[in-house]
Protein backbone atom coordinates (compact mmCIF):
# COMPACT_ATOMS: atom_id res chain seq x y z
CA UNK A 1 0.00 0.00 0.00
CA UNK A 2 2.73 2.08 0.27
CA UNK A 3 2.90 4.47 -2.25
CA UNK A 4 6.37 4.94 -4.66
CA UNK A 5 8.82 7.18 -3.32
CA UNK A 6 9.40 10.00 -6.02
CA UNK A 7 13.68 10.68 -7.14
CA UNK A 8 14.58 14.23 -6.91
CA UNK A 9 16.41 15.54 -10.16
CA UNK A 10 20.19 15.94 -9.55
CA UNK A 11 21.49 19.20 -9.12
CA UNK A 12 24.44 20.32 -11.96
CA UNK A 13 27.56 20.12 -10.57
CA UNK A 14 30.10 23.70 -10.20
CA UNK A 15 32.68 23.62 -13.19
CA UNK A 16 36.21 22.50 -12.52
CA UNK A 17 39.48 23.63 -13.44
CA UNK A 18 41.45 21.26 -15.54
CA UNK A 19 43.36 19.53 -13.09
CA UNK A 20 39.67 18.62 -11.27
CA UNK A 21 37.21 15.28 -11.42
CA UNK A 22 33.99 16.35 -12.67
CA UNK A 23 31.43 14.52 -9.79
CA UNK A 24 27.97 13.75 -10.52
CA UNK A 25 25.18 12.29 -7.60
CA UNK A 26 22.46 10.16 -8.51
CA UNK A 27 19.76 10.50 -5.81
CA UNK A 28 17.91 7.15 -5.11
CA UNK A 29 14.63 6.83 -3.28
CA UNK A 30 14.46 3.06 -3.35
CA UNK A 31 15.21 0.92 -0.51
CA UNK A 32 18.79 -0.13 -0.27
CA UNK A 33 22.28 0.43 1.76
CA UNK A 34 22.02 3.42 3.49
CA UNK A 35 25.79 4.36 1.75
CA UNK A 36 27.64 5.77 -1.31
CA UNK A 37 28.50 3.24 -3.74
CA UNK A 38 30.75 4.25 -6.70
CA UNK A 39 30.15 3.52 -10.05
CA UNK A 40 32.96 1.37 -12.62
CA UNK A 41 33.82 3.18 -16.00
CA UNK A 42 34.96 1.08 -18.29
CA UNK A 43 38.66 1.63 -19.33
CA UNK A 44 39.91 1.01 -22.81
CA UNK A 45 43.14 -1.85 -22.92
CA UNK A 46 45.91 -0.07 -23.59
CA UNK A 47 45.39 3.92 -22.66
CA UNK A 48 45.48 6.46 -25.37
CA UNK A 49 48.04 9.20 -25.76
CA UNK A 50 48.75 11.81 -23.16
CA UNK A 51 46.97 15.12 -24.68
CA UNK A 52 48.33 18.22 -23.49
CA UNK A 53 47.30 19.39 -20.14
CA UNK A 54 44.62 22.29 -21.26
CA UNK A 55 42.77 19.61 -23.11
CA UNK A 56 42.78 16.46 -21.06
CA UNK A 57 38.98 15.98 -20.43
CA UNK A 58 37.76 15.60 -16.87
CA UNK A 59 37.49 12.05 -15.46
CA UNK A 60 34.02 11.98 -14.53
CA UNK A 61 33.05 9.82 -11.22
CA UNK A 62 29.11 8.70 -10.38
CA UNK A 63 28.12 8.52 -6.71
CA UNK A 64 24.69 7.09 -5.95
CA UNK A 65 22.65 8.13 -2.61
CA UNK A 66 20.34 6.05 -1.35
CA UNK A 67 17.70 7.08 1.49
CA UNK A 68 16.48 4.31 3.02
CA UNK A 69 18.09 1.12 4.14
CA UNK A 70 16.34 -1.99 3.60
CA UNK A 71 15.97 -4.16 6.65
CA UNK A 72 15.60 -7.99 6.76
CA UNK A 73 12.32 -8.58 8.43
CA UNK A 74 12.19 -11.01 11.32
CA UNK A 75 10.59 -10.15 14.55
CA UNK A 76 6.88 -10.07 12.65
CA UNK A 77 7.57 -13.49 11.91
CA UNK A 78 8.51 -14.34 14.73
CA UNK A 79 5.61 -12.77 16.20
CA UNK A 80 3.38 -14.95 14.04
CA UNK A 81 5.25 -17.90 15.49
CA UNK A 82 4.96 -17.14 18.83
CA UNK A 83 1.03 -16.83 18.82
CA UNK A 84 0.59 -20.13 16.89
CA UNK A 85 2.61 -21.96 19.47
CA UNK A 86 0.69 -19.77 22.16
CA UNK A 87 -2.80 -21.48 20.38
CA UNK A 88 -1.37 -25.06 20.28
CA UNK A 89 -0.28 -24.78 24.03
CA UNK A 90 -3.65 -23.20 24.80
CA UNK A 91 -5.49 -25.98 23.30
CA UNK A 92 -3.52 -28.69 24.74
CA UNK A 93 -4.20 -26.49 28.21
CA UNK A 94 -8.10 -26.76 27.32
CA UNK A 95 -8.53 -30.44 27.15
CA UNK A 96 -11.74 -30.50 25.62
CA UNK A 97 -12.84 -34.06 26.49
CA UNK A 98 -11.67 -33.95 29.63
CA UNK A 99 -13.76 -30.69 30.51
CA UNK A 100 -16.70 -30.50 28.30
CA UNK A 101 -19.29 -33.12 27.14
CA UNK A 102 -19.56 -32.78 23.65
CA UNK A 103 -16.38 -31.29 20.97
CA UNK A 104 -15.45 -31.19 17.78
CA UNK A 105 -12.77 -32.66 15.97
CA UNK A 106 -12.80 -35.42 18.69
CA UNK A 107 -9.87 -37.33 17.06
CA UNK A 108 -7.67 -34.59 17.53
CA UNK A 109 -7.08 -35.75 21.26
CA UNK A 110 -7.16 -32.84 23.87
CA UNK A 111 -6.06 -30.84 20.89
CA UNK A 112 -10.10 -30.75 20.02
CA UNK A 113 -12.10 -27.96 20.10
CA UNK A 114 -15.39 -26.40 21.82
CA UNK A 115 -18.78 -27.53 20.52
CA UNK A 116 -20.09 -24.28 18.08
CA UNK A 117 -22.63 -23.00 20.11
CA UNK A 118 -19.79 -22.03 23.03
CA UNK A 119 -17.53 -20.73 20.88
CA UNK A 120 -17.63 -20.59 17.10
CA UNK A 121 -14.22 -19.87 16.15
CA UNK A 122 -12.85 -23.57 16.64
CA UNK A 123 -11.36 -22.57 19.89
CA UNK A 124 -10.96 -23.65 23.71
CA UNK A 125 -13.73 -22.25 26.20
CA UNK A 126 -13.85 -18.56 27.76
CA UNK A 127 -12.19 -20.12 31.43
CA UNK A 128 -9.10 -21.61 29.23
CA UNK A 129 -8.53 -18.05 27.69
CA UNK A 130 -8.94 -16.68 31.40
CA UNK A 131 -6.65 -19.15 32.88
CA UNK A 132 -3.74 -18.72 29.74
CA UNK A 133 -4.29 -14.31 30.38
CA UNK A 134 -7.21 -13.07 28.94
CA UNK A 135 -7.70 -9.32 29.77
CA UNK A 136 -10.27 -8.83 32.37
CA UNK A 137 -10.91 -5.53 33.69
CA UNK A 138 -11.85 -6.68 36.86
CA UNK A 139 -8.44 -8.80 37.60
CA UNK A 140 -6.81 -5.56 36.55
CA UNK A 141 -8.75 -3.35 38.53
CA UNK A 142 -9.01 -5.19 42.07
CA UNK A 143 -6.06 -7.23 41.72
CA UNK A 144 -3.83 -5.29 39.85
CA UNK A 145 -2.97 -7.77 37.39
CA UNK A 146 -1.31 -5.17 35.01
CA UNK A 147 0.10 -7.88 32.87
CA UNK A 148 -3.24 -9.13 31.38
CA UNK A 149 -2.86 -5.96 29.15
CA UNK A 150 0.30 -8.14 27.43
CA UNK A 151 -0.65 -11.49 27.72
CA UNK A 152 -4.24 -10.66 26.22
CA UNK A 153 -2.31 -10.03 23.05
CA UNK A 154 -0.65 -13.22 22.52
CA UNK A 155 -3.71 -15.17 22.66
CA UNK A 156 -6.47 -15.96 20.32
CA UNK A 157 -10.27 -17.21 20.35
CA UNK A 158 -9.82 -19.55 18.08
CA UNK A 159 -8.86 -21.21 14.24
CA UNK A 160 -10.27 -18.37 12.43
CA UNK A 161 -8.98 -15.90 14.57
CA UNK A 162 -6.05 -16.52 14.62
CA UNK A 163 -5.24 -17.32 10.50
CA UNK A 164 -7.46 -13.57 10.15
CA UNK A 165 -4.70 -12.14 12.49
CA UNK A 166 -1.37 -13.71 11.05
CA UNK A 167 -2.27 -13.38 8.04
CA UNK A 168 -2.57 -9.72 8.60
CA UNK A 169 0.07 -9.26 10.11
CA UNK A 170 2.61 -11.15 7.50
CA UNK A 171 0.88 -8.68 5.04
CA UNK A 172 0.79 -5.15 6.81
CA UNK A 173 3.99 -6.35 9.01
CA UNK A 174 6.64 -7.72 6.71
CA UNK A 175 6.78 -4.44 4.44
CA UNK A 176 6.89 -2.12 7.42
CA UNK A 177 10.01 -3.82 9.29
CA UNK A 178 11.43 -4.05 6.05
CA UNK A 179 11.50 -0.16 5.93
CA UNK A 180 11.87 0.78 9.72
CA UNK A 181 13.58 -2.08 11.24
CA UNK A 182 12.77 -4.54 13.90
CA UNK A 183 13.16 -2.10 16.40
CA UNK A 184 10.82 0.29 15.75
CA UNK A 185 8.14 -1.70 14.00
CA UNK A 186 8.48 -4.18 17.20
CA UNK A 187 7.87 -1.33 19.91
CA UNK A 188 4.43 -0.13 17.71
CA UNK A 189 3.23 -3.23 17.37
CA UNK A 190 3.36 -3.83 21.04
CA UNK A 191 2.76 -0.54 22.66
CA UNK A 192 -0.05 -0.34 20.03
CA UNK A 193 -1.20 -3.55 21.33
CA UNK A 194 -1.27 -2.14 25.27
CA UNK A 195 -2.96 1.11 24.20
CA UNK A 196 -6.32 -1.36 22.47
CA UNK A 197 -6.10 -2.87 25.65
CA UNK A 198 -6.45 -0.31 27.81
CA UNK A 199 -9.30 0.87 25.94
CA UNK A 200 -10.93 -2.73 25.61
CA UNK A 201 -11.04 -2.84 29.61
CA UNK A 202 -12.15 0.55 30.42
CA UNK A 203 -15.42 -0.18 27.99
CA UNK A 204 -15.92 -3.67 28.50
CA UNK A 205 -15.72 -4.81 32.26
CA UNK A 206 -17.42 -8.32 31.97
CA UNK A 207 -15.98 -9.59 29.32
CA UNK A 208 -12.67 -11.13 28.17
CA UNK A 209 -10.64 -9.78 25.66
CA UNK A 210 -8.15 -11.94 23.68
CA UNK A 211 -5.90 -10.86 19.84
CA UNK A 212 -3.63 -9.43 18.19
CA UNK A 213 -6.36 -7.15 16.33
CA UNK A 214 -5.21 -4.03 18.70
CA UNK A 215 -1.53 -4.17 17.64
CA UNK A 216 -2.53 -5.04 14.12
CA UNK A 217 -5.31 -1.60 13.79
CA UNK A 218 -1.61 -0.06 15.59
CA UNK A 219 0.31 -0.76 12.40
CA UNK A 220 -2.44 0.80 9.79
CA UNK A 221 -2.42 3.81 12.03
CA UNK A 222 1.17 4.08 11.96
CA UNK A 223 1.07 3.96 8.10
CA UNK A 224 -1.60 6.40 8.10
CA UNK A 225 0.60 8.64 9.79
CA UNK A 226 3.97 7.98 8.30
CA UNK A 227 2.06 8.84 5.07
CA UNK A 228 1.23 12.37 6.46
CA UNK A 229 4.76 13.06 7.92
CA UNK A 230 6.42 11.95 5.28
CA UNK A 231 4.24 13.37 2.89
CA UNK A 232 6.49 15.52 0.56
CA UNK A 233 8.61 12.32 -0.25
CA UNK A 234 5.39 10.29 -1.54
CA UNK A 235 4.50 10.25 -5.67
CA UNK A 236 0.40 9.90 -5.55
CA UNK A 237 -0.24 11.25 -2.38
CA UNK A 238 -3.81 11.56 -2.50
CA UNK A 239 -4.34 8.06 -4.17
CA UNK A 240 -1.99 6.70 -1.58
CA UNK A 241 -4.19 8.32 1.13
CA UNK A 242 -7.49 7.36 -0.03
CA UNK A 243 -6.63 3.65 -0.45
CA UNK A 244 -5.16 3.01 3.35
CA UNK A 245 -8.13 5.29 4.98
CA UNK A 246 -11.20 3.23 3.34
CA UNK A 247 -9.22 0.25 4.67
CA UNK A 248 -9.01 1.39 8.03
CA UNK A 249 -13.09 2.68 7.57
CA UNK A 250 -13.64 -1.10 6.43
CA UNK A 251 -12.13 -3.06 9.10
CA UNK A 252 -13.15 -0.77 11.83
CA UNK A 253 -16.49 -1.22 10.48
CA UNK A 254 -16.56 -5.01 10.18
CA UNK A 255 -15.77 -4.31 14.70
CA UNK A 256 -19.44 -3.63 14.95
CA UNK A 257 -20.44 -6.82 14.77
CA UNK A 258 -21.20 -8.98 18.23
CA UNK A 259 -18.45 -10.52 19.75
CA UNK A 260 -15.81 -8.50 18.47
CA UNK A 261 -13.93 -5.90 20.15
CA UNK A 262 -13.78 -3.23 18.33
CA UNK A 263 -12.62 -0.72 21.06
CA UNK A 264 -9.40 -2.86 21.48
CA UNK A 265 -9.14 -1.51 17.46
CA UNK A 266 -9.74 1.62 18.02
CA UNK A 267 -7.44 1.99 21.04
CA UNK A 268 -5.25 0.27 19.09
CA UNK A 269 -5.28 1.98 15.88
CA UNK A 270 -5.46 5.49 17.58
CA UNK A 271 -2.19 4.36 19.83
CA UNK A 272 -0.26 3.21 16.61
CA UNK A 273 -1.66 6.60 14.57
CA UNK A 274 0.00 8.90 17.17
CA UNK A 275 3.16 7.47 17.76
CA UNK A 276 3.66 6.71 13.61
CA UNK A 277 4.40 10.00 14.14
CA UNK A 278 7.22 9.42 16.47
CA UNK A 279 8.62 6.34 15.78
CA UNK A 280 8.63 6.79 11.38
CA UNK A 281 9.47 10.15 10.81
CA UNK A 282 11.67 10.33 7.70
CA UNK A 283 14.58 13.19 6.95
CA UNK A 284 13.36 15.55 4.11
CA UNK A 285 15.73 15.02 0.79
CA UNK A 286 17.80 17.60 0.77
CA UNK A 287 19.57 16.76 4.12
CA UNK A 288 20.18 13.28 3.04
CA UNK A 289 21.51 14.52 -0.39
CA UNK A 290 23.72 17.46 1.28
CA UNK A 291 24.98 15.10 3.86
CA UNK A 292 26.29 12.28 1.33
CA UNK A 293 27.34 14.93 -1.58
CA UNK A 294 31.13 15.37 -1.92
CA UNK A 295 32.77 18.35 -1.54
CA UNK A 296 32.45 21.03 -4.58
CA UNK A 297 29.07 19.67 -5.51
CA UNK A 298 26.39 21.93 -5.58
CA UNK A 299 23.31 21.34 -3.16
CA UNK A 300 20.70 23.61 -1.44
CA UNK A 301 22.21 24.16 1.90
CA UNK A 302 19.70 22.49 4.44
CA UNK A 303 20.45 23.01 7.72
CA UNK A 304 17.72 20.81 9.75
CA UNK A 305 17.34 17.20 9.49
CA UNK A 306 13.81 17.45 9.36
CA UNK A 307 11.11 19.91 8.16
CA UNK A 308 9.32 22.33 10.25
CA UNK A 309 5.66 20.28 10.04
CA UNK A 310 7.68 17.33 11.15
CA UNK A 311 9.01 18.39 13.66
CA UNK A 312 5.64 20.00 15.26
CA UNK A 313 3.85 16.68 14.55
CA UNK A 314 6.48 15.01 16.59
CA UNK A 315 6.40 16.82 19.13
CA UNK A 316 2.71 16.78 19.63
CA UNK A 317 1.93 13.62 18.74
CA UNK A 318 4.49 12.50 21.92
CA UNK A 319 2.71 14.40 23.91
CA UNK A 320 -0.82 13.66 22.96
CA UNK A 321 0.42 9.60 23.32
CA UNK A 322 2.04 10.06 26.94
CA UNK A 323 -0.83 12.17 28.57
CA UNK A 324 -3.80 9.76 27.30
CA UNK A 325 -1.88 6.33 27.68
CA UNK A 326 -1.44 7.58 31.30
CA UNK A 327 -4.89 8.76 32.04
CA UNK A 328 -6.52 5.89 30.39
CA UNK A 329 -4.35 3.96 32.31
CA UNK A 330 -5.36 5.38 35.98
CA UNK A 331 -8.32 5.66 35.30
CA UNK A 332 -8.30 1.91 34.96
CA UNK A 333 -6.75 1.29 37.96
CA UNK A 334 -9.00 3.15 39.61
CA UNK A 335 -11.90 1.39 38.62
CA UNK A 336 -13.26 3.93 36.22
CA UNK A 337 -16.37 2.66 34.02
CA UNK A 338 -16.07 4.22 30.63
CA UNK A 339 -20.32 3.21 29.95
CA UNK A 340 -21.18 5.29 32.54
CA UNK A 341 -19.92 8.60 30.85
CA UNK A 342 -20.92 7.61 27.75
CA UNK A 343 -23.88 6.45 26.91
CA UNK A 344 -23.95 5.97 23.59
CA UNK A 345 -20.25 4.47 23.54
CA UNK A 346 -21.28 1.03 23.12
CA UNK A 347 -22.48 1.70 19.39
CA UNK A 348 -18.82 1.89 18.44
CA UNK A 349 -18.06 -2.15 19.43
CA UNK A 350 -21.79 -3.56 18.24
CA UNK A 351 -24.87 -1.79 16.59
CA UNK A 352 -28.05 -4.58 17.21
CA UNK A 353 -29.83 -5.56 14.49
CA UNK A 354 -32.72 -8.25 14.01
CA UNK A 355 -30.60 -10.38 12.76
CA UNK A 356 -27.92 -10.45 15.86
CA UNK A 357 -27.94 -9.33 19.73
CA UNK A 358 -25.27 -7.85 21.29
CA UNK A 359 -25.68 -8.58 24.84
CA UNK A 360 -22.56 -10.08 25.29
CA UNK A 361 -22.79 -10.74 29.19
CA UNK A 362 -20.90 -13.96 30.52
CA UNK A 363 -23.49 -16.97 30.78
CA UNK A 364 -24.66 -17.44 34.49
CA UNK A 365 -27.19 -20.65 35.39
CA UNK A 366 -28.45 -22.09 38.32
CA UNK A 367 -27.74 -25.43 38.75
CA UNK A 368 -29.20 -28.50 41.21
CA UNK A 369 -27.59 -32.14 41.05
CA UNK A 370 -30.49 -35.05 42.07
CA UNK A 371 -28.43 -38.02 41.60
CA UNK A 372 -26.85 -38.42 37.90
CA UNK A 373 -29.10 -35.70 36.88
CA UNK A 374 -28.06 -32.65 36.31
CA UNK A 375 -30.95 -29.58 36.04
CA UNK A 376 -29.50 -26.35 34.73
CA UNK A 377 -31.36 -22.74 34.38
CA UNK A 378 -29.72 -19.94 32.21
CA UNK A 379 -30.39 -16.57 33.87
CA UNK A 380 -30.36 -14.99 31.19
CA UNK A 381 -32.64 -16.11 28.90
CA UNK A 382 -34.59 -18.55 31.39
CA UNK A 383 -33.70 -21.83 29.84
CA UNK A 384 -33.52 -24.93 31.33
CA UNK A 385 -32.22 -28.18 30.32
CA UNK A 386 -31.24 -31.07 32.01
CA UNK A 387 -27.74 -33.83 31.51
CA UNK A 388 -27.02 -37.32 32.34
CA UNK A 389 -23.72 -36.59 34.39
CA UNK A 390 -21.57 -38.52 37.01
CA UNK A 391 -19.70 -35.87 39.23
CA UNK A 392 -19.46 -33.28 36.74
CA UNK A 393 -16.71 -30.59 37.21
CA UNK A 394 -16.78 -26.98 37.22
CA UNK A 395 -15.51 -26.88 33.67
CA UNK A 396 -17.60 -29.18 31.87
CA UNK A 397 -21.05 -27.07 33.89
CA UNK A 398 -19.56 -24.11 32.81
CA UNK A 399 -19.24 -25.44 28.99
CA UNK A 400 -22.48 -26.48 29.41
CA UNK A 401 -24.11 -23.27 30.80
CA UNK A 402 -22.84 -21.63 27.51
CA UNK A 403 -24.31 -23.33 25.26
CA UNK A 404 -27.83 -23.37 26.89
CA UNK A 405 -27.17 -19.37 27.16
Amino acid sequence: MAASRGEPDPRPPLSSSSSASEIHVRVNSRRGANAIHPVDIPTATTPPAPAPAAATPSPVVFREVKHFRSWVPWLLPTFVVANTVMFVITMYVNNCPKNSVSCIARFLGRFSFQPFKENPLLGPSSSTLQKMGGLEASKVVDRHQVWLLVTCIWLHGGVFHLLANMLSLLVIGIRLEQDFGFVRIGLLYIISGIGGSLLSALFLQSNISVGASGALFGLLGGMLSELIINWSIYTNKVAAFVTLLSIIVVNLAVGILPHVDNFAHIGGFLSGFFLGFVFLIRPQFGWVSQRYAPPGYLTTSVRSKFKKYQCILWISSLIVFIVGFTVALVLLLRGFDANDHCSWCHYLSCVPTSRWSCNSNPAYCSSTQLGSQLNLTCSTNGKSSTYTLQNPTASKIQGLCSELC
